[in-house]
């Protein structure tokens, strides 16, 4: 054994400029750059082989994983996420009947929407009997202005239960910004419940109540560059106005969920998740300091929901495909948590069949093929290491743009964040008119017979 013999020796490596000459041949004259590098959406291209030497000037590259800025992830031995369905209650007992069949059927994380006027202890008490909260993720989505009541009504049932509070993990999603951008609705005033909330939720150190709803960008159609400088702005934006209200920065920073969605552009979903959690560890760094090098306060908590922008009408079992990709990407990228939107949503109230396959689509990465037991496994990888830096780059662009022009409040208001993705939208609506964006069963191999 003391002889160790290095493979391959006896060969000499190409350099780059030797590759260049190779596929100069074999193009026969034609443009390498027109046929070969992709002009990317995001605005920088990318090429179609990638080196060693590539990566030289990489500071991220050298980080370990459960380390800031945890561009290789929050978790050091495992890639475990929680597998999430979402159920919108109409009736308190209908709904905990479902959400305990589904958790017989792999689920660990609950999503429940409530409407406002639902908001009641007995209300709630029926909708949680039976579930464990320190087993199973909850979350929970209502009116703005019931959320403080919510979580006070959340810890007074968990205590009544004598559940262990100090164990337990889920989120309330309290994002009145959200609602600027969808509505057109200035509701400003609603912000100053933040401080409130996160007060509410004091005995409840794992969860998390200030969210970042980014995947109604995704949804809308914004690039995947807009969504993660826009995303970063948003989370910036809280923590401006939660230090201010008085909340420590590294209480401020731990109550923020980001819920994002993932498109079927499946290496760059990858560098941009990864991409997120590094630049947002520099982000929280300013406020906090120091502190957040060795503190978990710099980790960013991820949901990633898969796209409704791409998913069609007919030949909807294609949105199977995308689905399936883009839950890879979100596993791959080390998210915390993956929803997957069943692939009749377009057309209808999610079946009882689409619902069960979007379970499976995550348990099958799970338990086939192991996607729970692989830490960054696109670590390393020259061309996914140069995307999360491209990508890193252009999403810090339009965050310093966003801050210069006054953050994130300042431009939703003014309707230019809406602007912004709206354009985009007709941009990308253009491209698969014409063929240059490819949605497959649409403008690709269509089903004519539908």
């Amino acid at each position: 054994m003391a002889n160790k013999e290095k493979l391959f020796t006896e060969f000499t490596a190409p350099t780059t400029q030797e590759w260049l000459d190779k596929i100069e041949v074999d193009l026969k004259g034609a443009d390498f750059q027109k046929r070969l590098v992709w002009r990317t959406n995001e605005g920088f291209n990318v090429q179609p082989f990638y080196r060693r030497e590539d990566l030289k000037d990489l500071k991220a590259v050298d980080s370990l994983p459960g380390e800031f800025p945890y561009v290789r992830g929050n978790k050091k031995d495992n890639n475990l996420w929680f597998v999430r369905q979402d159920i919108v209650v109409d009736d308190a007992k209908a709904a905990n009947a479902k959400a305990l069949d589904i958790l017989n059927k792999g689920v660990d994380s609950l999503g429940f929407k409530i409407s406002g006027k639902d908001v009641s202890a007995a209300f709630i008490a029926t909708l949680l009997d039976g579930i464990f909260p320190q087993y199973v993720e909850l979350n929970f989505k209502t009116c703005q202005r019931h959320c403080v009541e919510l979580a006070e009504i959340l810890v007074a049932y968990f205590k009544e239960k004598g559940y262990p509070l100090a164990e337990l993990k889920g989120s309330i999603n309290f994002d009145p910004m959200e609602k600027i951008l969808k509505k057109g609705k200035d509701v400003t005033p609603v912000l100053a419940q933040a401080k409130s909330l996160i007060e509410a939720l004091k005995e409840l150190p794992g969860y998390r109540c200030i969210n970042v709803n980014s995947v109604s960008l995704n949804n809308a159609g914004a690039y995947i560059y807009q969504e993660l400088g826009y995303a970063l702005a948003w989370g910036a934006e809280y923590l401006n106005i939660l230090t201010e209200a008085g909340v420590s920065a590294c209480e401020a920073a731990k109550r923020i969920k980001f819920n994002m969605g993932v498109s079927e552009n499946y290496f760059m979903e990858i560098a941009k998740f990864r991409a997120a959690r590094m630049l947002w560890a520099q982000i929280v760094r300013q406020f906090v300091g120091d502190e957040a090098l060795n503190c978990t306060c710099s980790q960013m908590h991820v949901c990633a929901i898969t796209s409704e922008y791409n998913q069609t009408l007919f030949d909807s079992y294609v949105n199977l495909l995308r689905s399936q990709t883009e839950t890879m990407s979100a596993a791959l990228a080390n998210v915390d948590s993956i929803v997957v939107t069943p692939f009749d949503k377009p057309y209808e109230q999610p079946t009882e069949f689409a619902e069960r396959i979007a379970r499976n689509q995550q348990l099958l990465l799970k338990e086939e093929a192991h996607f729970d037991k692989l830490v960054d496994v696109s670590g390393g990888s020259y061309t996914i290491e140069h995307l999360t830096d491209a990508i890193a780059q252009e999403g810090w662009k339009l965050f310093l743009a966003v801050e210069e022009a006054g953050g994130f409040l300042a431009e939703a208001l003014k309707g230019n964040i809406v602007n912004a993705i709206n354009a985009s939208n007709d941009k990308r609506h253009a491209a698969a008119a014409t063929r240059k964006e490819f949605i497959l069963g649409t403008n690709q191999f269509p089903n004519f017979t539908e």
